[in-house]
């Protein structure tokens, strides 16, 4: 059992002032193995004034400084992957082989990719006026990070703090307390100045809100549900903070006749499924080009049906449980509303895996004859189902996978580069893959509309981080 009463603040591992706990559970086998303190908002408090009177100094280290201790970092974090991915495998059921080389791994990758950008990153130039331009560090900045990607999520706000000059507070998901802890104890090791990088444990009503209003944050950086991305939103606008939110996502993945249909369908469907479909960039929505719709539709219940469903702890490609019961009643009731709307069931459908009733497991499901209106077609199931609507013109395509609220991602499978190209460029998303190719470490990484703002990754993440001063120069 895991007793997680401690928290990382200015330096050191303290006893917090909340005492109220809660119980982290296996989702593969609905075990307790461990207990969480929750953090209060005189923890905040303690972790913010720690990383505020660390910005006077940290903020006016060198590029080549803060450099030196990313690369330190970057070593640490290496020799923990093993320590990370186990973590993640046991607090939010990712299988051992997508929890190491997947989910932890991301942790090294986006900070190599941080380093790169650093090294590129102008921290002042003069402009063709005269006039000076400076990019400093924010200041102290808030991370509320989710459970469905515990460390990329932790890499892609930390780093960019850390790398800039930043200092910072996080809050992990209460649900996913392991692997945050492991981290800190990596950026301890990697040599941080005492109150830098302060983690508090919490909900999000008690120690997020916190966060999001306290006066001395300049800056908070959010992802989640949108529901909570607003109330982030909200309890920041008084004090007029930076907000920067990666939220939820309904992507489409335009499947046009003149792709390689077999090869294009099949992989559309294992991404959904990826990560027990608990990706907000995962294409759930289907679109696919009548003339093929019917062949579709066959490849797809194949590449269901043929998708391993297994336990966490094992090495493969299989899929684990969702990560807790309150996620797998949300995808139960979200597959029976897609049975009652008409939608028929191609795979999969109500209830758990043969063999799997102890954990948290649900069947791999694809509904066709699925219409935009539909609720399985609008709203994010956050589980392994996947919804596949017919369209008849390229107009249509663009049309369907548009009329949503999110803009997280979108795909494009099709054999004709000026197609891909076309429809890549009216598609409202932030991130577009073509033909089966992921963007990678260091791109963009965001959404338009209801999917959030900013960017996370690279020289762009770099960015959020950052104030722009100008000034004019010396004269005598």
């Amino acid at each position: 059992m895991q007793n997680l009463d401690k928290f990382y603040i200015n330096g050191e591992w303290v006893t917090p002032d909340g005492t109220a706990t809660m119980p982290i559970k296996n989702p593969a086998t609905n075990t307790q193995i461990g207990t969480l303190t929750l953090g209060s908002a005189v923890d905040v408090d303690r972790a913010v004034a720690a990383a505020k009177s660390a910005f006077d100094t940290f903020s006016q280290t060198s590029k080549e400084e803060r450099l030196a201790l990313l690369h330190k970092l970057l070593e640490v974090t290496k020799r923990r992957i093993g320590d990370l991915a186990e973590a993640m495998t046991i607090e939010m059921g990712a299988p051992a082989t997508m929890s190491r080389e997947v989910q932890a791994d991301s942790g090294a990758g986006h900070l190599a990719s941080f380093i790169d950008a650093m090294e590129e990153l102008v921290e002042e130039e003069t402009r063709s006026n005269g006039d000076i331009v400076t990019r400093e560090p924010i200041g102290v900045v808030g991370m509320i990070t989710p459970w469905n990607w515990p460390i990329n999520q932790i890499a892609l706000k930390v780093v960019p703090a850390l790398a800039t000059g930043a200092t910072c507070v996080l809050k992990p998901s209460e649900h996913t307390p392991l692997s945050a802890q492991i981290y800190a104890e990596i950026v301890a090791e990697a040599g941080y100045p005492a109150g830098v990088f302060n983690l508090v444990q919490g909900d999000g009503p008690t120690v997020g809100t916190r966060i999001s209003s306290h006066v001395d944050v300049a800056m908070v950086s959010f992802t989640g549900s949108t529901r909570a991305g607003v109330e982030v939103s909200r309890a920041a606008a008084p004090t007029i903070k930076r907000v920067t939110l990666e939220l939820g996502g309904k992507s489409p993945n335009l499947v046009f006749a003149d792709c390689d249909l077999e090869a294009r369908i099949a992989e559309g469907v294992a991404e959904v499924f990826y990560n027990t479909g608990q990706s907000c960039n995962a294409p759930t929505r289907m679109l696919v080009e009548r003339s093929c719709y019917a062949r579709a539709q066959e490849l797809a219940k194949a590449a269901a049906e043929g998708q391993k469903v297994d336990d966490p702890t094992k090495e493969g490609d299989h899929i684990g449980p969702l990560f807790d019961e309150i996620q797998f009643v949300r995808v139960q009731e979200m597959i029976e509303k897609g049975i009652n709307e008409g939608a028929t069931v191609l795979a999969g459908g109500l209830g758990k895996p043969e063999g799997f009733e102890q954990g948290w497991y649900v069947r791999p499901t694809v509904f066709s004859d699925v219409t935009n209106e539909m609720a399985i077609a609008r709203e994010e199931i956050f589980g392994p189902v996947l919804v596949m609507i017919p369209f008849d013109t390229e107009e249509e395509a663009i049309a369907i996978a548009n009329d949503t609220d999110y803009g997280l991602a979108a795909f494009v499978q099709t054999g004709d580069a000026a197609r891909a190209d076309r429809v890549s460029r009216r598609l409202r998303a932030g991130v577009i893959s073509v033909n089966g190719r992921a963007t990678d470490y260091g791109s963009p990484f965001g959404g338009y509309k209801m999917s959030g703002n900013g960017r996370e990754g690279g020289i762009f993440g770099l960015e959020d981080y950052l104030e722009i001063k100008v000034r004019t120069p010396f004269v005598a």
